[in-house]
Order: C-alpha cells, then structure tokens, then sequence
C-alpha cells in the first residue's frame, strides 16, 4: 500500500461528503417547491440531521484534522448520521405500517413547535402522524425515507473512514 498525504485525502473524502449532501439537499428543496411534495414534520427533522451532517464535512474539510481532532469529527459525523437514520429508520416504519394502524393526522410542525414544550412537541413528532405515512414518491420501490436511511449509513461510514484512522491507498 501506498500511503498518502492524510490531511489531503482527508480533507478531499470530507469534501466528497459535503458535496453529497448538498445535493441531496438541493434535490430535497427541488421536490418540496418544483415538484410539490410537501415535507412532513419527520423530513424537516431529517434534512435538519443533513445538516448536522454536512456542518461536520465541510469543518472537517476546512481544517483537515489529524489525530483526536480528527476522531472528533468522526464521531460528530457518526452521531449526527446515526441521528437522522434513527429519524429515517422510524419514518419508514411509519409508512409500512398497515392503514389500520397508522396515526392520525395531526397538526403542523410550526403549530406544534408553538403551542408545545420542545420535549412534547418532540415526542409528538416522532410518534408520528397520517401524513408521515403518506407515500408520495419512490425510486426502484424504495420510498424518500428508506433512500434517506441508506444515505446516512453511507455518509456516516464516509465521516468515520475519513476521520477515525490513517487513510492510505
């Protein structure tokens, strides 16, 4: 094996990650406001862990870490992946329920951030609602939230391969 420079290859694999989640985010904006799929209460809080994530990429892409700072970043970007597949993983669980059981609908995310404490708006948002287990687009049979769990394990492998270790090729 050869070993190359680490803070370049670092720097270049956590740029590789932000530019995957910027345009995952662009695609996402791209299917609220050219295509019109509304986001539930359960996408807002997945493409918030997005973000999350990608904060973590391009500050890990800007500083090119080494050593703990950069298992820092490693386990910042392993948290904040394995936040957004759990919002993800519960968000898919919601959609293959059986129509019987699936929640109600209830009422908006910014009424429910006003009108209740943040920890029971939360666990309002989790719990889920009729509109989290509405369906409105798939690609190879996979719906939005099944593609966006797979992206976070992706990512978050990236985030953990990119920083946890010596990179050499």
């Amino acid at each position: 094996m050869i070993a190359i420079d680490n803070t370049r290859t670092r720097r270049l694999a956590n740029a590789v990650g932000l530019a995957a989640i910027v345009g995952l985010m662009a695609y996402a904006l791209y299917a609220e406001h050219i295509l019109g799929l509304a986001a539930c209460p359960l996408c807002i809080f997945q493409r918030i862990a997005f973000i999350a994530l990608g904060i973590v990429f391009l500050a890990a892409a800007v500083h090119g870490p080494a050593g703990a700072m950069a298992r820092i970043y490693a386990t910042l970007g392993a948290v904040a992946a394995g936040t957004g597949a759990s919002i993800a993983g519960r968000h898919f669980y919601i959609q293959n329920l059986p129509a019987d059981q699936v929640p109600a609908c209830g009422p908006g995310l910014d009424y429910i951030m006003d009108a209740f404490p943040l920890l029971d708006a939360l666990e309002l948002v989790f719990t889920g609602s009729g509109e989290c287990a509405e369906v409105n687009w798939s690609f190879l049979g996979l719906s939005m939230p099944g593609w966006t769990f797979l992206w976070f394990v992706g990512l978050g492998g990236l985030a953990v391969f990119a920083n946890w270790k010596r990179l050499s090729f």
